[in-house]
């Protein structure tokens, strides 16, 4: 009898982030390109943070409320979803006077730079894409700030960007 494999197969996300508060040009600059993604205060966002995201799983991250929307490269999770510490410290933009340490409201995962595109993938590329017209960042309404991808758009994206999926 054949062993059923314990492994997850990967997953892939969409991070957004507004390019002037936090562009993949601060990570590049972030020791080892690693960094915390805080600051999500949306229910469902935080669900997926908390119990979908894994180490492993891989992110493309797109610069929002800019010119251009864009896909601009590639992470990788590193660490699993854990409490968002910036909830809790009233020195920090996303702090939440409700959030309690004990019992955490928002959480967090870690991510570390793969490549950077060497131009964006704009979201009017995306756009002409047969292929990726589910893509959830294009559905009208979608606001999420962590959407899944599927393995074909993953894909898709990475041949728009002409750079090899680095596996």
């Amino acid at each position: 009898m054949a062993q059923k494999s314990s492994r997850r197969k990967r997953q892939y996300w969409l991070f957004k982030s507004e390019a002037d508060c936090y562009s993949i040009a601060h990570l590049a600059q972030e020791t080892s390109q690693t960094t915390f993604w805080d600051g999500v205060r949306n229910y469902q966002a935080r669900n997926m943070l908390r119990d979908d995201v894994q180490v492993g799983d891989r992110v493309f991250f797109y610069h929002s409320n800019s010119k251009p929307l864009a896909i601009v490269g590639t992470c990788e999770v590193v660490k699993a979803g854990y409490p968002d510490h910036t909830a809790f410290d009233k020195s920090e933009k996303h702090y939440d006077e409700k959030s309690d340490p004990e019992n955490p409201t928002w959480f967090m995962v870690d991510i570390q730079l793969v490549q950077q595109f060497p131009e964006p993938v704009t979201r009017d590329t995306l756009k002409e894409q047969a292929d990726l017209a589910n893509m959830m960042v294009l559905q009208k309404g979608s606001r999420l700030s962590i959407q899944p991808v599927t393995e074909q758009e993953w894909k898709a994206v990475h041949k728009l960007a002409g750079v090899k999926d680095p596996k």
